[in-house]
């Protein structure tokens, strides 16, 4: 069981007052079991020692390094335990300039379909003409060899 470091708010607010502001390409360098950092709410975290021991196992955390991870961490649902215990891995600040900005998926325009209703009765008239004339031409194949 991880415990966390209780760090009061006049000791916090010193420490983003000095912390270091990493580009995302910075961060995306940290991406290995040996060394992983991630990005959540604007905050660098080297969770390299949390690896181990994170619930979700390590491969979460390894698939979320070189990319803001906010969405990921938030979709899981953290309890605000595990939301306390990040401080110990705090290292900086991301430069949001660096992270892509999230684009909103639009659908590709097609074009407007205008159902013509003439096409579809001839398509209806051809399924029942079709196989009654397949119909009728074995009938007659059968009439004229029975004949002959």
């Amino acid at each position: 069981v991880l415990v966390g470091i209780i760090i009061s708010g006049k000791e916090a607010k010193t420490m983003r007052e000095e912390a270091k502001i990493f580009t995302l390409s910075e961060v995306s360098e940290h991406n290995h079991a040996h060394d992983c950092w991630i990005v959540i709410s604007g905050k660098v975290y080297n969770v390299t020692k949390f690896l181990e021991d994170h619930p979700g196992g390590d491969e979460v955390l390894l698939s979320s390094t070189g990319k803001d991870a906010t969405d990921d961490f938030e979709d899981v649902g953290h309890s605000e335990s595990a939301r306390e215990m990040m401080e110990q891995y705090y290292v900086g600040e991301i430069d949001p300039t660096t992270i892509p900005k999230k684009t909103k998926y639009t659908p590709p325009k097609q074009p407007h379909y205008n159902q013509d209703k003439t096409s579809e009765f001839i398509i209806k008239i051809l399924q029942f003409l079709v196989p009654l004339a397949i119909l009728s031409l074995a009938v007659g194949i059968r009439i004229y060899t029975k004949a002959a």
